[in-house]
């Protein structure tokens, strides 16, 4: 699961510094995973709070688009935007959970081991799987590098065998053997 806290602030030409954005300033959030896929893509305020979660394992792309195009006043001005994003267990805010579901203490720091160690273990599958294709690709690399040394072997077998054809016969035909 991952959280991302956003706000906007717009560059104001008196003041020379960063205003809290006019609340018809809009950001659309889209998010990609590794292959490409679209899992989020929404239109958000000048400040908000977004959240997805991803079956894929691997970098995904955010991208915040602004909509400051189409406001006639924000041409030629900077937009700064302060991202914050939480991934994993640090999205959870075990507070409002123990007060939400009446949980002792125990019970709290409970559920929160146990968070811990689901994360432990995607973190473990995840390096697993990134174990599993660096071994693929060094393998395939391997195999190439063998085959072109066999090539490589086999042109210049070729190319001595027949520089001593060559030789020979150009010495057969002039007469020095």
């Amino acid at each position: 699961m991952v959280i991302g806290n956003y706000r906007t602030q717009l560059w104001d030409k008196q003041s020379e510094s960063f205003l809290p954005s006019t609340p018809g300033l809009g950001m659309h959030v889209e998010v990609k995973d590794p292959d490409g896929k679209v899992v989020l893509s929404r239109q958000y305020g000048s400040e908000g709070r977004f959240t997805f979660t991803s079956h894929t394992p691997g970098e995904h792309q955010i991208c915040l688009h602004s909509n400051s195009t189409r406001m006639a006043l924000f041409a030629g001005g900077k937009l700064r935007v302060h991202l914050d994003i939480q991934v994993g267990e640090h999205t959870n805010n075990y507070p409002e959970i123990a007060a939400k579901d009446k949980l002792t203490e125990l019970q709290l720091r409970a559920r929160q081991l146990l968070d811990q160690v689901e994360q432990i273990q995607k973190e473990q599958n995840y390096q697993r799987y990134r174990e599993e294709r660096f071994r693929m690709t060094s393998e395939s690399t391997n195999q190439r590098v063998l085959w072109w040394s066999i090539a490589q072997t086999i042109i210049l077998i070729l190319t001595g065998v027949w520089q001593m054809r060559h030789l020979k016969s150009f010495f057969e035909a002039k007469k020095l053997v």
